[in-house]
């Protein structure tokens, strides 16, 4: 299915190619019905499905995306431009519980700081805010307006 463009594997963040083939890669499907046809689901999955629009839109303008991991938390994608990092973006669609913010901006911060990167992005339902944290900025941009900032 990945020869077929139907499912993206997408590997983890590494300068080294021998961790990121020892690390486990995140599925996206292209088409977010076909994924809801064929998955095997418990609830409705909006988070997902929110994280595998971003992907597919981050394809569709022909970056190259990876994800970050370590024991602090996992960073959806890491978007790079030559041999360098150049934009983090977390999805989360709810960020009502604090509990969940906060495990958010943690990896996030943890991200930007391991790829010393400034500012990092939070693609939410509906909050938009900007908050620093340890001088870096964190923007929390809903995912309709991240779109339409999305022009080719």
């Amino acid at each position: 299915m990945v020869e077929a463009y139907l499912l993206y594997a997408v590997p983890i963040y590494s300068p080294s190619l021998k961790i990121q083939s020892a690390n486990p890669k995140k599925i996206y499907c292209i088409d977010t019905g076909l994924r809801n046809a064929v998955s095997f689901k418990f609830s409705e999955d909006i988070g997902r499905l929110a994280e595998n629009a971003v992907f597919v839109e981050l394809k569709r303008h022909k970056q190259e995306v990876y994800y970050w991991k370590n024991k602090i938390g996992e960073v959806d994608f890491i978007m790079k431009e030559g041999l360098r990092p150049v934009e983090t973006i977390q999805v989360c669609w709810n960020l009502d519980e604090e509990r969940t913010k906060k495990r958010e901006i943690r990896a996030l911060c943890s991200a930007m700081k391991d790829l010393n990167l400034d500012r990092g992005i939070i693609i939410t339902e509906d909050t938009e805010a900007v908050e620093k944290i340890d001088g870096k900025q964190i923007f929390f941009i809903p995912m309709w307006k991240w779109f339409l900032n999305q022009r080719e």
